[in-house]
């Protein structure tokens, strides 16, 4: 009996092993090409560096403009994550608590929203832009991204909401409290998991998003990461500045892997709550 539990776990972890260390050597390859010369890289693109400079991220930072598109991307994602729980956050109050005629049917319009390829939009936002004069600006690239992170925002929050006693709210409402003090000073602090999970989540979504900032901005000091790294990507063909572009890959990920590593139990704890509340 104990031989078949050991060959079952063994039969479920190994898989899953086998595959942690493929996901993870082409990270590590990368951390470590970034701190080679580019002669290290093309003798020895598999050995460790024989000393550990700084010199492709100062030049990834510098001589490619990471160091602006890093700011730019962190602009974005926080303004576009802040935008997103102010529309979403209400919203969600009000078709889970007040119930208004045709709350339903907004909440499935919202779910309906999740299911509709962004790609579709892309063309008339564009053009939407173009006429507001908006086109290369951060302020309405991270509020297109707030946009279209709120059905799924809308979809946690409206789960956790679901979970809180009614009688909360009513008590607070007959010692004079407004809806919008119940919202913020009874429901937001009893829902904060959800909160920090829909954050994580949108966070993550917009710092790694590359379409879209593609299409909407147009100059080296507007673009953010993805954009900045793809036409690293293409000059390093040319120019062999291999090392910069590992140095600008590993400043890409890295605040993304510090993200999960500090919040990966409250992300995975949000979900199945959310799931199971839901």
């Amino acid at each position: 009996m104990k031989l078949g539990k050991l060959l079952f776990k063994a039969g479920i972890r190994i898989p899953l092993l086998i595959w942690a260390l493929i996901v993870i050597y082409p990270i590590i390859w990368m951390f470590l090409g970034a701190f080679k010369s580019n002669g290290e890289i093309f003798a020895s693109p598999w050995a460790l560096p024989k000393s550990f400079s700084f010199d492709n991220f100062i030049l990834a930072w510098t001589e490619f403009n990471i160091g602006s598109s890093f700011m730019n991307s962190i602009f974005v994602t926080v303004l576009g994550t802040f935008l997103c729980l102010v529309f979403a956050l209400p919203t969600s109050y009000a078709i889970e608590r007040l119930k208004f005629k045709g709350s339903k049917i907004l909440f499935n319009v919202y779910l309906s929203a999740m299911m509709i390829p962004m790609v579709l939009g892309w063309i008339p936002l564009f053009f939407l832009l173009l006429k507001f004069n908006m086109i290369d600006n951060l302020w309405a690239l991270s509020l297109i991204y707030a946009v279209t992170q709120i059905p799924f925002s809308i979809f946690i929050l409206t789960s956790f909401m679901g979970s809180i006693p009614k009688e909360m709210e009513e008590s607070a409402a007959m010692d004079g409290m407004s809806p919008y003090g119940i919202l913020f000073k009874i429901i937001t602090p009893l829902v904060m998991t959800g909160i920090i999970t829909v954050s994580i989540m949108n966070a993550v979504t917009f710092w790694n998003e590359y379409f879209m900032a593609l299409i909407f901005l147009q100059t080296d000091e507007s673009y953010t990461l993805g954009v900045a790294m793809d036409l690293m990507n293409k000059e390093a063909q040319y120019t062999n500045a291999w090392g910069a572009l590992f140095a600008g890959l590993s400043i890409a990920i890295i605040p993304v892997l510090l993200v999960y590593a500090i919040f990966q139990r409250k992300i995975v704890k949000g979900m199945i709550e959310g799931a199971v509340k839901g």
